[in-house]
């Protein structure tokens, strides 16, 4: 590809060749080759322009700047006006605006999306259209199973993965898009076909994500006026603020009286032993939906999933058959090891989604709701605080543990959530190593329990200044409910 191709009003060419082929496009020194465009991107931490000279040595051809550089004769230089949304618009071109190949469904929200996401594409796959996904859990392309490092990834890696899939014959995406991803124009330039909107709610605010509230609303805000169909959830307090003039067709689905795909009659179900919820679908359809994951919030995140499906045109008979079956890594995941109580897992990592969670087990009446958790290094404190206190109003047990320390001391992480475990009444314990809380509840486990092993979910790792050691909790479930003589 000519340099040409990749200009704009946005992109000009300070100097060289506009006739220069290009190879490849890299904003990571460590992924350039010969020939290759550096796009210099200003992070939080590491500025792109200071690493121009390690680009040259390793063979790059031409660099795209926000800042005024000097640069050997030989070398182009494209003034971006917007790293970012420069580094996605030219991902874009450099891959043949994959995206435009496929079906393309958005889903923003602060919980529900992984699940719904999985949901959507099983859905698809059972109704005949090969579907991948880009996630926070795994990245789907064909047969191929990437893990994934951010919800949304970075522009350049996103078009890449779109367009490995149009290459293997598939015919939709299903997406979370993060606020984060939206914020940084990871899905610059797109056009969604449908975007969803799951709920909002206190997340990401804090050094390194959201300035603010308002901000992170915004920026999921974003992704309708890149959608021809919106998919609301009426019943979030926030709905009518997200649906304002957003130039999208608007489908809502929810509780309310006139919601598109009205919902009635939620039963939580415990057949043979599993957690379930059960409810009637009416409006542009009518049927009674059995989904086999707890929680009753589950059922927004069918409906949102059926909802999609039905306006894809996809049959009822498809669409019940995958909610029957359906599990989702780390989202209310069972793991067994023993028929006298149960244990879960959850990604829950915040106050809303812990709340949301916890009290949708506590709907199922076990004998004790144990919670087991801790929270990330590195990231508001206020989480903390609302995750220990929310705990302690709702389980019977808490065990206060370490999660992903990241730079700062497990201590004082523990430290900070028991200011919020303090302001409940419940009864609490702390065990900083995550493997000797989880043998503690599995040893002292009663007839009747629900134990909630919650923060992680689907990750496999603990990260620790830096380094991601692997820890898995449901590897570590098994392993100490054979210590205990469970297994």
């Amino acid at each position: 590809m000519k340099l040409s191709d990749l200009l704009s009003e946005s992109r000009v060419l300070l100097k060289g060749d506009p006739e220069t082929e290009i190879t490849g496009i890299a904003y990571d020194t460590r992924k350039i080759q010969p020939g290759n465009l550096f796009v210099c991107i200003v992070g939080t931490v590491v500025d792109g322009h200071d690493f121009i000279d390690k680009a040259i040595e390793l063979g790059a051809a031409a660099v795209a700047v926000t800042k005024d550089v000097t640069v050997p004769e030989k070398i182009a230089v494209i003034k971006m006006y917007d790293d970012r949304a420069a580094l996605s618009a030219m991902s874009t071109i450099w891959f043949g605006h994959p995206a435009e190949k496929l079906i393309t469904i958005g889903l923003t929200g602060t919980k529900g999306k992984t699940t719904t996401a999985f949901m959507i594409r099983e859905i698809l796959e059972e109704a005949g259209i090969p579907c991948g996904l880009i996630g926070s859990v795994e990245n789907i392309i064909g047969d191929e199973h990437i893990p994934a490092s951010h919800s949304t990834p970075e522009s350049y890696v996103l078009q890449e993965y779109l367009s490995r899939m149009v290459a293997k014959g598939l015919r939709a995406v299903v997406m979370e898009v993060s606020s984060q991803g939206l914020k940084m124009h990871r899905v610059g330039g797109m056009t969604f076909d449908y975007g969803l909107f799951t709920n909002f709610g206190v997340d990401h605010i804090g050094t390194g994500e959201h300035a603010d509230l308002a901000e992170y609303f915004a920026c999921k805000r974003m992704l309708f006026g890149m959608s021809r169909t919106g998919i609301f959830n009426g019943d979030d307090e926030r709905a009518d603020d997200m649906m304002a003039d957003q130039p999208c067709r608007k489908v809502v689905f929810g509780a309310k009286e006139g919601a598109d795909y009205r919902l009635s009659d939620v039963t939580l179900t415990n057949p043979g032993g599993s957690l379930g919820v059960s409810y009637t679908v009416s409006g542009r359809c009518n049927m009674r939906v059995d989904v086999d994951i707890a929680g009753s919030f589950n059922a927004y995140n069918s409906i949102a999933a059926l909802s999609l499906a039905k306006e894809m045109g996809i049959a009822d008979e498809v669409i019940l058959a995958v909610m029957k079956r359906i599990h989702v890594r780390g989202r209310v995941e069972p793991v067994k090891v023993s028929d006298s109580f149960s244990v879960m897992l959850d990604y829950a990592h915040n106050g809303m989604s812990l709340r949301s969670l916890l009290k949708t087990i506590r709907e199922y009446h076990p004998k004790r709701l144990v919670c087991v958790f801790g929270c990330g290094g590195n990231r508001s404190k206020d989480r903390r605080y609302e995750m220990g206190e929310v705990s302690a109003s709702l389980a019977d047990l808490t065990v206060v543990t370490s999660d992903n320390p990241r730079f700062e001391e497990p201590k004082d992480i523990i430290a900070d959530i028991l200011i919020g475990v303090k302001r409940a009444s419940g009864t609490f314990v702390t065990i900083e190593d995550r493997r000797e809380a989880i043998h503690y509840v599995l040893e002292h486990a009663e007839p009747g329990d629900c134990i909630v092993i919650a923060g992680k979910g689907h990750e496999d790792y603990q990260e620790i200044r830096g380094v991601k050691y692997h820890m898995d909790d449901r590897e570590m479930i098994l392993e100490e409910a054979a210590a205990v003589g469970l297994l």
